[in-house]
């Protein structure tokens, strides 16, 4: 008996070991992961940058302060060649190796800096201009050979920064590695979720509390329920078909945009909403009903007063899974043509738009190796909004929980 009491304790504690093995093998990996990304995302924040001191008299741009502060101010930009004019301060600034140093969009810079500040026309003023992905490369030691040497020139000259880049934040898709944003996307995906989310959540709730309240139980709610649970499973490839069939091919709704894409994925997301949203209700006691009933209330009080407040913490448990699911959703938004090149923010649900994974998507194709660092700097985007929206539902399921 003393042998096998042994065996037992000994059984329980490998069985302990095991366990505890298992989770530090885990927590490793999730540490390897996030060190991992934010080591290689962290650079995407940031951009390189060639300090230029612009002589603007000198420049003689043939436009004034005033002209500048008028109702064609527009027309009086679009009358000056930027870009040359930036290539001609780079070159009287540090020779030939200046406009070579210079993204293709580095002139954006001198137009918004003239749009906010006229005055500067009349004075000698330095900006930062973004270097090109050549030259950035050439700050990590990589790169070819002459772009190399154009940064060790430079940066013996004090010209070259590296500064936290506001515009990766503000700004959509361009181009120019150095001169994209993550604002459109993100902003795409934040209403294609609140779609989403309004569509699928009430739907699914009302559809559980139908399904195991009132719905009889025959062959009929069988079959709707096998259909529901294999809809959890099907692959989310061909919920894009279904939207592309839908929505865009029978209603002919705009192609692109959040709208398309929040029913799309609704349509995704709805079934894990209802299976989670059934066992949460059966899992309400039968005597919290029966206590309900005996001291005067309706049926449907019952639901929505007593057995819905209840339930609820396991039905958000739920909707937290089915949107973090939908969020990073690649293959069912690219069929509806959400992965289209969109330069502007939408403006609402039914403008052109991306999402965050569709974006990630796209600059992880382009041959520049100047998205590699935005590629990682979007993921990382995309985990703190995944992060924040099921803070966001974690939050209200505790709450809702302390009720119980």
């Amino acid at each position: 008996m003393s042998r096998r009491l042994r065996g037992r304790y000994a059984a329980e504690r490998r069985f302990k070991a095991l366990g505890l093995g298992a989770i530090l093998l885990s927590g490793g990996f999730l540490v390897f992961l996030l060190v991992t990304m934010i080591a290689n995302g962290a650079r995407g924040f940031t951009r390189t940058e060639v300090a230029i001191p612009f002589d603007f008299p000198a420049l003689a741009l043939g436009i004034t302060p005033s002209q500048l502060q008028g109702r064609d101010a527009q027309a009086a930009l679009r009358s000056v060649d930027l870009e040359r004019t930036t290539a001609r301060a780079a070159q009287a600034a540090f020779g030939r190796s200046g406009p070579l140093a210079l993204s293709e969009s580095g002139w954006l810079i001198v137009r918004d800096a003239l749009v906010d500040d006229p005055t500067i026309l009349t004075r000698r003023e330095t900006l930062s201009i973004p270097a090109s992905a050549a030259i950035a490369l050439a700050e990590n030691g990589e790169g070819d050979a002459r772009a190399q040497a154009i940064y060790a020139e430079l940066d013996a000259k004090g010209a070259m920064s590296r500064d936290f880049n506001g515009q990766f934040l503000s700004d959509s898709d361009a181009t120019d590695p150095t001169q994209v944003g993550i604002w459109g996307a993100l902003k795409g995906s934040m209403l294609t979720m609140l779609i989403t989310l309004l569509i699928a959540f009430p739907v699914g709730v009302l559809s559980a509390i139908y399904l195991e309240e009132y719905a009889a139980k025959n062959r009929w709610t069988d079959l709707i329920e096998v259909s529901i649970n294999n809809l959890a499973a099907v692959p989310s490839i061909i919920f894009g078909l279904l939207g592309l069939a839908v929505f865009l091919n029978t209603f002919h709704m705009p192609r692109s945009a959040p709208i398309v894409g929040g029913l799309t994925l609704a349509l995704m997301t709805m079934p894990v909403i209802v299976i989670a949203g059934r066992n949460a209700i059966k899992s309400v006691p039968p005597s919290i009903r029966d206590a309900a009933l005996g001291i005067g209330a309706s049926p449907i009080q019952v639901v929505f007063h007593h057995v819905l407040p209840l339930a609820l913490p396991g039905i958000l448990t739920g909707t937290i899974i089915g949107m973090a699911r939908a969020l990073g959703e690649t293959a069912p938004l690219l069929m509806i043509g959400m992965r289209a090149f969109i330069a502007t923010p939408p403006g609402g649900v039914v403008d052109p738009a991306t999402v965050l994974p569709v974006q990630i998507f796209l600059w992880s194709d382009e041959i520049s190796r100047g998205f590699v660092e935005k590629t990682s700097a979007a993921i990382l985007v995309l985990l703190a909004f995944l992060l924040l929206m099921n803070g966001v539902a974690i939050y209200l399921r505790n709450r809702f929980e302390t009720r119980w």
